[in-house]
């Protein structure tokens, strides 16, 4: 859903009404102030991504973690894995428990590379349980996870209601001026120390290759 500011305060309700639609992800992109201006009315700089994430936590019913996975710079995306179980919508990790935390590093660190979707399901669970038996904290962690997972949405309401798994976007293009700096840097071949261009780093490099395999056809 493109987002401007005539449909802004729209966010919250379709967040509400579409996440038990049976939608597996609903996102939300503020317009691109890009073209013809003349195009454009209204104060579409005004409409921020901060703005429009407001918008999808007060239709989610909760505040939302976008850091809990990020997906390149959080100006430009912000993803979040969930749920709706009801009305409310419930992350599939707690960003403020230290524990669901290490549940996601040690994802990544031992079934980071495991291919989930194209396996065969008995190849699949076969390196599953080769992974638990390597290290055995998957499997405990996990458990622990799950345990916190049932308690922060209830019992009760889990056995009254279905669980609609829904993954929330926001999408944004970013102003020149932001990218400029890591573009530069990119075109020398440099890598930066500096944490706040390394993060822009794999979108100009995206938005490289883009460009090269436009050329080449």
């Amino acid at each position: 859903m493109t987002v401007t500011p005539a449909n802004l305060d729209q966010v919250a309700g379709v967040v509400r009404s579409a996440g038990t639609m049976g939608y597996r992800m609903l996102s939300f992109q503020p317009a691109a102030f890009v073209g013809d201006e003349r195009r454009w009315h209204g104060e579409y700089r005004n409409t921020t991504g901060d703005d429009v994430w407001a918008q999808i936590e007060a239709g989610a019913g909760t505040r939302i973690d976008y850091r809990v996975f990020e997906h390149g710079d959080v100006r430009c995306n912000r993803t979040a894995y969930g749920a709706f179980v009801g009305e409310r919508w419930y992350p599939l990790l707690d960003g403020g428990d230290p524990r669901d935390l290490r549940v996601r590093d040690r994802f990544f660190a031992y079934l980071g590379a495991t291919p989930f979707t194209g396996t065969p399901a008995v190849a699949l669970a076969t390196q599953l349980l080769r992974a638990c038996l390597r290290h055995p904290t998957i499997a405990s962690g996990s458990a622990g996870w799950l345990l916190r997972a049932v308690r922060r949405v209830g019992v009760g309401t889990l056995l009254s209601h279905r669980v609609h798994p829904v993954t929330l976007v926001m999408h944004q293009f970013m102003d020149a001026a932001d990218v400029a700096p890591a573009w530069e840097l990119m075109q020398r071949d440099v890598i930066s120390e500096d944490p706040h261009l390394r993060t822009l780093l794999p979108l100009v490099e995206r938005d490289r290759g883009a460009a090269r395999n436009k050329v080449a056809r």
